[in-house]
């Protein structure tokens, strides 16, 4: 029996390891990937626009890629002070995450947002996605966002750290 144990501690410390390994990708410094429950937190700052929407895709699709499995999202957008985006970018970047994700397990992005203005782009980006794989939920409570999420509200609270079940890189990423 402790023979048994031991090969299955060996292995799961080695696909530990192999998971890390996977995960060392270049990530933003407002960018958390906790791997213990497979959720990328995403707190960004400053300006909501285009070029800041297309580096975190271009990160959420590079993890979808490594890692060939699903994970759930948590974007806290009350660090925003300013939105530049339109309904045509909005609509564009929706669809191409349709298409991207398509014939995949399902996933939940959360998005936490108070200010109106994100809440309406949020709330057109979930009514496209709405038919696809990933399930996209608006909160303005932190708390009903860890709930759907299933995970603890300590993980969603923004200095919550926990070295061990953190891979973050603060190199940038490139733009798309």
């Amino acid at each position: 029996m402790a023979r048994r144990s031991s090969r299955t501690h060996r292995r799961n410390c080695h696909w530990t390891e192999r998971l890390k390994q996977r995960l060392r990708m270049k990530l933003l410094p407002d960018i958390e990937f906790d791997e213990d429950i497979w959720l990328l937190i995403h707190r960004p700052r400053g300006l909501l626009n285009e070029v800041s929407v297309n580096k975190i895709i271009n990160v959420v699709e590079n993890l979808e890629a490594r890692l060939k499995e699903p994970f759930n999202r948590f974007f806290d957008t009350l660090g925003h002070d300013e939105v530049e985006l339109n309904f045509r970018y909005v609509i564009q970047i929706s669809l191409h995450r349709v298409l991207t994700y398509v014939d995949r397990p399902p996933v939940k992005s959360a998005i936490l947002a108070t200010d109106s203005t994100i809440v309406h782009y949020c709330q057109l980006h979930a009514i496209i996605t709405e038919d696809s794989p990933i399930a996209v939920r608006i909160f303005q409570d932190r708390e009903d966002a860890a709930r759907w999420l299933g995970v603890p509200l300590e993980r969603l609270v923004e200095n919550h750290h926990e070295p061990s079940s953190h891979i973050r890189e603060a190199s940038p990423v490139e733009e798309r």
